[in-house]
């Protein structure tokens, strides 16, 4: 049996268990990942951790890093939020490792983030979130609002004639804040507060049928509606069957997901999707040479030619590329040489350009929309001319128009108020 193998047989039976991958060489630079393999989280975090898994390997196959092997260890925070906090130590204080990759919900990054901060360890974070953060310790690989919601905002206003709202997200920090800064956006360019309609759900709520009841009839008053959807994890699934139960098409309300991709949309009868939107900074379909190396590297690893590729895991693969090169840059796997060096990294992304880490952790990559199809892929139907810088502090929110990121010197914070000259947070 190969160990790949052997190794997600293990992930699965021993959940929340911590045990390494790879030959247990008695020198060798510890990768952590920490992605729930259990729980509401799984559908799309799994994914994730196969993805690292197959990062080390390969890079192993390169020789490794600084002369020594990848050993990746696994922890499964089983989509319970305190916990990663928990993991996320263990991982640094029993398992010493040297990163981790890990996180996809904002609410189990802002779990770990105190402990990364307190142990100044070092996290790369590859989903979509709400910005409104910036700190030494991670590099955000996902888009932040700028990169996402505001473009898809944007999509649907001036190519689609969309005049009402309805901003439905899973209620937890990231919908609230990523719809409070569309609230805010939508509000600035003149929509008025009876044409937004707000809602949260649980994670995992399964009873759709009031809730898409209420939405079609708000949809139903003259003016062309659409769903900016922050719905999170296994909830997707009973939510857009319902929209199909009720009859609602892509033409008569369109939805456009932040959370939605080609994995979450592998277990669904895709039918009644068709037409939907989602705005990510990858597709499995764009068209690449590097993105073809990447499926098919994908599919041999998993052994599963049906295994499809989604924008986080092009994250993540940007992520750890940009690592091992500032780990070869620095010389040495220190998190502030590692950190101070990641800072200007670039390398091929796989939409067929190349992806920028800047000095606010963030990256410039491009915005792509995309629209659903039969087979659950997404064919792009728009997409930014270049790449877009991600900002990790808002325009359009009072508290953070005056803030950025920089964690180069002389400034070095990540909360630096350009009005005040000072910086409220972490520093070096």
């Amino acid at each position: 049996m190969k160990i790949k193998h052997l190794v997600t047989g293990i992930a699965l039976s021993m959940g929340a268990t911590v045990f390494s991958v790879s030959a247990m060489a008695a020198d060798t630079i510890k990768v952590g990942v920490l992605h729930s393999l259990s729980g509401t989280m799984a559908i799309s975090e799994t994914t994730l951790k196969d993805t690292v898994l197959m990062m080390v390997e390969e890079q192993n196959k390169k020789g490794g890093l600084l002369g020594k092997q990848l050993e990746a260890v696994v922890v499964d925070p089983a989509s319970n939020w305190p916990l990663f906090a928990e993991k996320g130590r263990e991982l640094l204080t029993q398992e010493n490792v040297d990163v981790i990759f890990g996180s996809w919900t904002s609410v189990s990054r802002k779990s770990v983030l105190p402990v990364l901060e307190e142990l100044n360890g070092l996290m790369f974070y590859p989903v979509q979130y709400e910005g409104e953060e910036s700190s030494k310790n991670v590099f955000y690989t996902g888009a932040a609002p700028n990169q996402q919601a505001i473009p898809a905002v944007n999509y649907l206003k001036d190519e689609l004639g969309v005049e009402r709202w309805v901003l439905a997200g899973t209620d937890y920090v990231y919908p609230r804040t990523t719809n409070k800064i569309l609230e805010a956006y939508l509000k600035a360019n003149g929509v008025a507060a009876e044409d937004i309609m707000i809602n949260y759900t649980p994670f995992g709520h399964s009873d759709w049928q009031s809730i898409v009841s209420d939405v079609k009839k708000f949809g139903s008053e003259g003016k062309k509606t659409a769903v900016v959807s922050t719905i999170n994890g296994d909830a997707n699934i009973p939510f857009y069957k319902e929209l199909g139960n009720q009859g609602i098409s892509a033409e008569d309300i369109p939805v456009v997901a932040f959370s939605v991709g080609e994995e979450e949309l592998s277990g669904l009868d895709t039918k009644p999707l068709v037409g939907h939107l989602a705005a990510w900074n990858y597709f499995q379909s764009v068209e690449s040479d590097a993105n073809a190396d990447f499926i098919a590297k994908w599919k041999t690893f998993t052994g599963n030619p049906d295994r499809v590729t989604n924008d986080p895991m092009e994250a993540t693969y940007i992520g750890f590329k940009m690592w091992t090169q500032a780990v070869e840059k620095a010389g040495s796997t220190d998190v502030d040489a590692v950190e101070q060096a990641m800072i200007g990294q670039e390398t091929e992304n796989l939409t067929g350009g190349m992806a920028y880490m800047n000095k606010n952790h963030h990256l410039s990559k491009p915005v792509l929309i995309g629209e659903i199809q039969e087979d659950g892929q997404l064919e792009v139907v728009w997409e930014t001319e270049g790449l877009v810088a991600g900002d990790a502090w808002s325009d359009f929110l009072p508290g953070s128009k005056d803030l950025m990121a920089d964690w180069t010197a002389p400034i070095s914070c990540g909360n630096y108020n350009v009005v005040t000259k000072t910086c409220s947070g972490q520093t070096y």
